[in-house]
């Protein structure tokens, strides 16, 4: 058995490291596509690339191993089961489930590495990541002037080249103005040919011009008693123009900016802060319920529900009233003045909760939408962890049931499974969200859904069922006289 179980392994192995490097490259590339419009133009250097797309690499892990066990395992089995392997090892009185007890260990040992990398390692590389991508989009991109349209990237000046050459890098026809001295259009610069450049170490931009004129109003030659200003006109055979920019050198931000968020911390810090913001949470709702204008029964009612769950909490004790107070028969014996007075106090009131509900209403969704944050992303790091397991669970027995190897079936049978089980735990998550179903059943909810299928196809492989075959179908639909009513309705025609 061990050279069997060593045999599965490697054959195991071998795909399943290829297929996660596959995978990896595929979700860096909708990385790239993503924020793409944030990276082009700036001028980075290739170090800074690279350090990003490493980080972005260690954030999609958790979406990696999953999809590469499943992928892996499918190919496996189908490949054992394409050479007849695995109906040799059945015929050897092997079950299915001892041929998957190696590969079983080590799909448990990839779900504890997933877990203790999403745990211990993912927040500290998502909080660079968000660091370097903070710092990346908050430079300015690289000044390119385009013919025809006039740029404003060059502090203090706006610009428009009539046309450029690509290879000498020269401009020709530009027109300039000055806008340093607060008013438009004070200083206006014509020039035939110019060169734009920017210093090596990006903070001064150096614009040299070649055969031009200057127009500018002469202050000094002012008409006294007027308003109106002296012109001035330059002409020049060369003239340099240099700014101090601030923006295009590239300059890290300090991560304690975002090491409180959620995606940075571990399970234990997460706790944490969950009691923080639930804290926070509740005495905003306290608050807002002392605010509401509402009778001593209602708002001691009211108080009790909004007190968090705790076993030394005191319900105040609601008064029962002594009488009950009939008020139609008191508005009803009022003049009608009195009951124009009622009427307009009591609408009143009802307007002015309504303004308290509107008020604080989005600001306590927003409070328990930013906590609900925390307690999907501690469930988070269990549920993506145990979905390896699950999906080598699923990968196994259909692997052994399609009984197709290599990257054919197998890499759409996973896409198909893997772009499922995503769109159930997205809906999950919005649930959970959006407090419409509970955090634990939202974000376990693909799990709940999945684990059950690979339980039943692990059974139905097992027991070597073909529901694979079209016969196996076939015979379904003959048995419930689908064929028989078919053939029947051929006859008539």
């Amino acid at each position: 058995m061990k050279r069997l179980y060593l045999y599965i392994i490697k054959s195991f192995v071998g795909p399943f490291i290829m297929t996660f490097f596959i995978v990896l490259f595929v979700l860096l590339m909708q990385f790239l596509w993503k924020y793409v419009d944030d990276l082009v133009g700036k001028g980075l250097e290739f170090g800074v690339l690279a350090e990003m797309m490493f980080y972005a690499g260690f954030a999609l892990l958790p979406l990696a191993f999953p999809l590469a066990m499943l992928l892996a395992s499918i190919m496996t089995f189908g490949a054992l089961g394409e050479n007849y392997e695995l109906v040799a090892m059945k015929s050897a009185g092997i079950s299915l489930f001892r041929i998957m007890k190696p590969l079983i260990v080590i799909a448990v040992l990839v779900t504890l590495i997933a877990f203790y990398f999403s745990n211990n390692v993912l927040p500290k590389t998502n909080l660079r990541f968000q660091t370097l991508m903070f710092s990346v989009k908050q430079q300015r991109p690289e000044l390119v002037l385009q013919s025809g349209v006039f740029t404003n990237e060059m502090d203090g000046y706006s610009i428009k080249v009539g046309r450029k050459d690509s290879k000498s890098k020269m401009l020709y026809d530009l027109l300039i103005y000055d806008h340093t001295g607060g008013k438009a259009n004070e200083s206006v610069t014509v020039a035939d040919s110019g060169m734009l450049r920017i210093t090596e170490d990006k903070r001064y931009m150096v614009l040299n011009l070649f055969n031009g004129v200057n127009y500018a109003d002469d202050k000094s030659q002012a008409n006294k008693g007027k308003d109106n200003n002296g012109f001035r006109r330059d002409s020049f055979d060369e003239q340099t123009i240099r700014v101090k920019v601030r923006g295009f050198d590239f300059n890290r931000k300090d991560e304690d900016i975002f090491k409180n968020q959620y995606r940075m911390l571990t399970i234990k810090q997460l706790y944490a802060m969950e009691d923080t913001l639930s804290d926070d949470y509740y005495i905003q709702l306290s608050k807002y319920m002392e605010q509401i204008n509402l009778n001593a029964t209602l708002s001691q009612k009211m108080t009790n529900l909004v007190q968090r769950h705790d076993s030394l909490k005191v319900n105040l004790q609601v008064p029962v009233a002594d009488s009950i107070f009939d008020f139609d028969a008191f508005f009803t014996g009022r003049d009608k003045w009195v009951q124009a007075e009622i009427a307009g106090s009591a609408l009143q009131s009802a307007r002015g909760v309504t303004q308290n509900v509107n008020m604080y209403e989005s600001q306590l969704y927003n409070k328990k939408k930013w906590l609900n944050k925390y307690k999907m992303e501690r469930h988070r790091k269990f549920s993506l962890s145990v979905a390896v397991l699950i999906f080598f669970f699923i990968g196994a027995p259909l692997g052994a049931i399609i009984r197709k190897g290599g990257l054919g079936m197998p890499v759409i049978v996973s896409i198909l499974m893997f772009i499922l089980y995503y769109i159930i735990s997205m809906t999950g998550e919005k649930s959970a969200r959006e407090d419409v179903w509970s955090m634990f059943g939202g974000m376990w909810f693909s799990s709940f859904i999945f684990l059950p299928m690979g339980i039943w196809l692990t059974y139905k492989a097992a027991t070597d069922s073909a529901i694979m075959s079209t016969e196996t179908y076939t015979k379904f639909f003959s048995k419930l006289g689908l064929s028989k009513l078919i053939s029947k309705k051929e006859k008539e025609k």
